[in-house]
């Protein structure tokens, strides 16, 4: 059974709409998902419903500028105009806090894929004590002089123009090019996956059309360089299992390079248990991949590995 509730958000003027799938029977564990950027977590349903079979409720939200959690047009791919993206790390904790309070004592683990994954990577930075395990799915890293550009750039252009400017030279040298290596390609998407009804999907849905605002932009490149920072990575719970995972043809990665980089300043920072997963033939979205139901299978076997 799945549910749609809604609840304040940390920007003090936003509804957050999230979603809850109920397994019938007990609830042997809880997984929070965090999605991607221009996407919601409707998009999960699938996955969801398959780990909510196995007996785990599974929770989510539409982080700020995303989803139902928009209720102007203008907010779409913007965050909140003070500290957005701490904001959003705060909307994720309240619903934690909220699914706690009712699966007390439960193995908690977070999911976090694409943007939810630099998103995830600084949650347990800042409030990993407690959760069971976390997956940092279709992640990639960027140098720290690169996002210092990034940021200097997105920042001006706030001053200049405001948060909800949207800039299609910031955008290009964001998601450009990713496509790239799948031209000639069928459409502008096909790095998202091989499945071509789920791309078709991605095209015709307005909620994954958006461009991100230079504050939405601003902001994820803060918290990219946050979550890379070592006296940040140093704060991770040093016995907190991590599974670094994404497709060897995610272009958001360096095909693979990302990930790796990803695993390996977690094993350098001291963390006991850092697996590093890739499937070779999958694209971005390895959930939504043409071998999806291996890639459910080997995240429930390693999730169950460490109740």
């Amino acid at each position: 059974m799945r549910k749609e509730f809604y609840y304040p958000s940390k920007d003090g003027l936003t509804q957050i709409h999230a979603m809850e799938w109920i397994p019938e029977g007990d609830v042997r564990g809880i997984l929070q998902i965090a999605h991607g950027m221009v996407e919601f977590i409707d998009r999960y349903d699938r996955f969801a419903s398959y780990m909510a079979s196995q007996g785990f409720y599974v929770v989510g939200n539409d982080h700020l500028g995303h989803g139902k959690s928009v209720t102007d047009e203008s907010q779409y791919g913007y965050f909140a105009k003070h500290d957005g993206n701490f904001c959003v790390l705060g909307d994720m904790q309240q619903l934690r806090e909220a699914t706690c309070g009712k699966y007390p004592g439960i193995p908690y683990f977070l999911l976090g894929h694409s943007m939810g994954s630099f998103l995830a990577r600084q949650y347990i930075e800042i409030y990993g004590e407690g959760l069971s395990g976390a997956i940092i799915m279709g992640t990639g890293y960027q140098p720290g002089a690169v996002l210092g550009v990034a940021i200097l750039l997105t920042s001006v252009l706030q001053k200049a123009k405001g948060g909800h400017y949207r800039s299609p030279m910031i955008n290009n040298m964001a998601l450009g090019s990713y496509n790239a290596s799948f031209e000639p390609g069928r459409t502008k998407n096909d790095w998202l996956t091989r499945d071509e009804e789920i791309v078709d999907a991605y095209e015709a849905n307005p909620l994954n059309q958006f461009m991100f605002t230079v504050n939405g932009y601003n902001n994820l490149f803060r918290g990219m360089r946050y979550s890379e920072l070592r006296k940040n990575l140093e704060k991770i719970p040093r016995d907190l299992p991590i599974l670094v995972v994404s497709g060897g043809k995610d272009p958001v990665g360096d095909f693979g390079k990302g990930p790796a980089a990803v695993a390996e300043s977690f094993r350098r920072t001291g963390i006991s248990d850092v697996t590093l997963k890739l499937y070779p033939d999958d694209r971005h979205e390895i959930l939504n991949e043409l071998d999806r139901e291996t890639v459910y299978q080997d995240l429930l076997n390693w999730i169950e590995a460490r109740f």
